[in-house]
């Protein structure tokens, strides 16, 4: 009686996870939605787990399915905690800023969620109602952006920005959502029975998400779903051609067929019928990503150097930064870190090694032919259609992690979809299950029981460990906006004792510079203020030597470093300058195709006055992006303090070819022709492509 009561709980607090990870947020907060995902998750699965450990207690007997795919992704989860462990930076593999996609725990999550759904929703009528779950949840996402779309401001709630900000991540994972919504609702309206007003809302819901597909634009999403559409299409058919009715009539599978030849009309006609509604309801995607060939090439490169185990997981803006395609110095994104690849697996290809990618393809290989196996025994069999549903639901979710970086709430959805197939697909099978009564052996009962404790223990430690830092972010994204610097520093004082990483630090020491800068001004200083002044400016130093002590691989610490030093020369503040040229070579050994950080070197080098190695390091800078107008300006300063007017007039022509239409780069060398006297170079601010949603850097 017990043991119902607890897996009735462990069954709800799962379905929840599950259910409201698309619409889940906390409304006017300092948390962003996708950090707002990760709360639920680990409260959920800590619950979850929790009262399943319980009622274990009570019943004496676990049960776990015999899935060769749940061995891979333990495997997998392995792997990551090994690359993570012999990472530079562990602390930035395990857990990342704030849950990072890619890290070890958030994928020891991910596959704990898929673990349980396995367990947990094993048999048809739970699955069903997960299903009609989802479809509900995807319902009110749906209704909820369109809503956004004509109001974004009275539906922000103090989290969300403009139009396309929604609920899911970026705005092409919400089209990639909205795909799976239609997916989902094809998959309910064909396969199950349904009544008409059911049907009638199932077909609208799908209408809903072919409007929004259309508004989000991204031709990926219609190839994607027009593949499955079709699949479900032929496969439909194919019952039905097996099965007729007592008149020997055939059940055409209409709606699969209009939904196949509407992406068909996005894709083939691309931008001329596509530009169409997104122009009319004045939304712009101006999201950018590395093409598949550039993070392939990445990846190539990062396994040549880490070949087993690769540089750890969340490390991929690492790998991005010190091979990166020179042709990126090209385009408009030339100083973008990104992150992540063209797709989530690809990423994980250049992080974790030939063992990861071993890992991934084992899990992928039979996570497939399970799935090919379930769909002929449905045609056969004429049933299990749940088990069908929800292997072609992962199957579309993983195909698109593998070309597009889908976010957290999408590959955890994969992650779910897959679990609920593995628990299905292995419950019909009569040696499907590995069960372990231990209660009538006192030897397994002390160590099950032992087990068990074990895990309640650790699960409400790690959620525990987790609140903690997740309150960090909100004093974090204080110290940011606030307008008192007081405040600022006392918010990242409270978030640093919560959670230690480098984007704190660095903040922590630009707070400090503010505050130095501010002390600056005054006309005249007291011995107060002089004491305040050193200070503020050992902190300031402090935080930014920490942070990259914290992750002495990222490039963008150094940077910082750089920069503080650079800030101080600026102000008087003897030995500087050098200390500066030293933390900026540092990071440009860490980025060795980044023309900015020779920019900077040689910026810090002319303030010290020494020019022939100003001129050095602005050469280097324009080897790499020969159109750098920052750097020509500063050679034309450089040939105006050398006296060297001819020299300093054609760096500056050189910089108005680039730009030609820019009126303060036209003035300052209308100056140089007309007056022999220095000449200050205009503050030239290169803006990006205004629509840059089908960028793809590195092709």
């Amino acid at each position: 009686m017990r043991s119902n009561i607890f897996n009735k709980l462990s069954f709800a607090t799962l379905f929840l996870v599950v259910m409201l990870l698309p619409v889940f947020f906390l409304p006017f907060t300092n948390f962003p939605v996708e950090i707002s995902k990760g709360f639920l998750l680990v409260v959920g699965l800590t619950l979850c787990v929790i009262f399943w450990a319980i009622a274990r207690f009570f019943d004496g007997e676990i049960i776990l399915p015999k899935s060769l795919s749940l061995l891979a992704g333990l495997g997998i989860v392995v792997v990551f905690f090994l690359s993570a462990t012999f990472s530079d930076s562990p602390a930035v593999s395990f857990f990342g800023t704030m849950f990072d996609v890619g890290t070890f725990w958030f994928m020891f999550a991910g596959f704990l969620l898929m673990i349980m759904c396995s367990i947990i929703f094993r048999d048809a009528r739970d699955a069903k109602i997960v299903l009609l779950g989802a479809v509900l949840s995807s319902a009110l996402v749906l209704i909820f952006q369109t809503l956004r779309l004509f109001a974004p401001g009275a539906l922000s709630f103090g989290v969300l920005g403009d139009a396309t900000s929604n609920l899911i991540g970026s705005w092409n994972a919400f089209g990639i959502f909205a795909g799976l919504s239609a997916l989902m609702s094809l998959l309910v309206v064909e396969f199950f029975p349904t009544t008409r007003i059911e049907k009638w809302l199932l077909q609208g819901l799908t209408v809903l998400s072919l409007f929004l597909i259309a508004a989000v634009n991204f031709s990926f999403v219609w190839s994607l779903l027009g593949v499955f559409a079709f699949i479900i299409f032929i496969y439909k058919l194919s019952l039905t051609s097996n099965d007729a009715d007592s008149e020997g009539k055939h059940h055409f599978p209409t709606f699969s067929f209009v939904v196949i030849l509407v992406a068909l009309l996005f894709f083939v006609s691309g931008q001329f019928v596509g530009s169409m509604l997104p122009n009319r309801l004045g939304l712009a995607n101006a999201e950018v990503s590395p093409s598949l060939s550039a993070t392939l090439e990445v990846a190539r490169l990062a396994l040549k150097t880490d070949p087993l185990l690769g540089i750890g997981p969340n490390r991929f803006g690492i790998a991005w930064s010190m091979y990166k395609p020179i042709e990126i110095n090209s385009t408009a994104f030339w100083d973008v870190s990104f992150g992540s690849g063209s797709g989530l697996l690809p990423t994980f290809m250049a992080t974790l090694g030939y063992l990861g990618v071993l890992v991934w393809l084992v899990f992928f290989m039979t996570l497939i032919w399970s799935g090919v196996k379930s769909i002929f025994a449905s045609i056969r069999n004429g049933a299990n259609w749940e088990t069908m549903a929800f292997f072609v639901l992962s199957f579309y979710l993983f195909v698109s992690a593998f070309f597009y970086s889908t976010g957290a709430v999408l590959f955890l959805l994969a992650l779910a979809c897959a679990g609920v197939f593995i628990g299905l697909s292995s419950s019909s099978d009569p040696k499907g299950r590995i069960n372990v009564a231990f209660l009538n052996d006192h030897r397994k009962s002390f160590f099950s029981i032992l087990t068990l404790v074990l895990v309640i223990i650790i699960s409400a430690g790690i959620a525990f460990k987790y609140t903690e830092r997740l309150v960090s972010v909100s004093y974090f994204r204080q110290a940011l906006t606030v307008a008192d610097v007081q405040t600022a520093e006392t918010s990242i004082g409270k978030a640093l004792s919560l959670y230690v990483n480098d984007l704190y630090l660095r903040t922590y020491s630009q707070v400090y510079l503010l505050k130095l800068n501010s002390i600056i001004v005054k006309e005249s200083l007291s011995d107060e203020d002089k004491a305040l002044l050193q200070i503020n400016l050992d902190q300031a130093v402090n935080g930014a030597q920490l942070a990259s002590t914290f992750d002495s691989k990222n490039y963008i610490n150094f940077q910082s470093l750089g920069a503080v030093y650079q800030n101080l020369g600026s102000i008087g503040i003897k030995d500087t300058y050098p200390k500066a040229i030293e933390a900026y070579k540092m990071a440009s050994t860490l980025n060795p195709k980044n023309p900015g950080l020779k920019l900077s070197m040689a910026s810090v080098a002319f303030a010290d006055g020494k020019n022939k190695e100003a001129k050095d390091y602005a050469n280097e800078a324009l080897t790499l992006k020969p159109d750098y107008v920052d750097v020509l300006l500063l050679l034309s300063q450089i040939a105006i303090k050398e006296g060297d007017k001819a020299k300093a007039l054609s760096y500056a022509e050189a910089a108005l070819s680039v730009l030609p239409a820019n009126k303060e780069l036209v003035n300052y060398v209308g100056s140089l022709k007309s007056s022999s006297a220095n000449v200050p170079a205009p503050n030239i601010k290169e803006e990006a492509p205004k629509d840059t949603s089908k960028e793809s850097p590195g092709n």
